[in-house]
């Protein structure tokens, strides 16, 4: 006679627990999000300008390299020493405003609106040889 299923003899783990890897992964995996969520609330201040920045449009500063092309001006040092020389080591180009950006911002200080469910019904049916045979015959009438 057979052994009843859940009998010592099937082996294995009990239905329902998880393998060690799996378990040492999910921790992994908290620890991490810990990490991201300790180094996201450390840099929340300048993170918030940026986003701020970039909904309003961003204005930088390209400055003229001697061999012709254009590279962005990063230090306060670049910046002074081009207007030192004149309007034509530089140029001020505007970016303009990100929309997705003002709706990310708004969504987080004033609280996200709820999407509307919308019932949608159509009925009927369409005879779809019919209506292309009858645009093609307006379609010759036309010519």
């Amino acid at each position: 006679m057979a052994a009843p299923k859940g009998h010592k003899r099937y082996g294995g783990r009990a239905k329902g627990t998880l393998n060690k890897k799996t378990v040492a992964e999910k921790v992994n995996q908290e620890l991490y999000r810990e990490q991201v969520r300790q180094f996201v609330t450390a840099n929340l201040q300048p993170m918030l300008e940026a986003q701020l920045e970039h909904s309003k449009g961003v204005q930088y500063m390209v400055l003229r390299m001697p061999d012709g092309t254009y590279a962005r001006a990063t230090d306060v040092k670049q910046i002074d020493a081009a207007c030192a020389v004149g309007a034509s080591a530089f140029k001020i180009m505007t970016q303009a405003p990100n929309t997705q950006a003002f709706v990310a911002l708004m969504d987080r200080a004033l609280d996200k609106p709820r999407e509307q469910p919308q019932d949608i019904n159509i009925k009927g049916t369409i005879d779809i040889p019919a209506l292309l045979r009858q645009r093609f015959a307006k379609r010759k009438k036309a010519e």
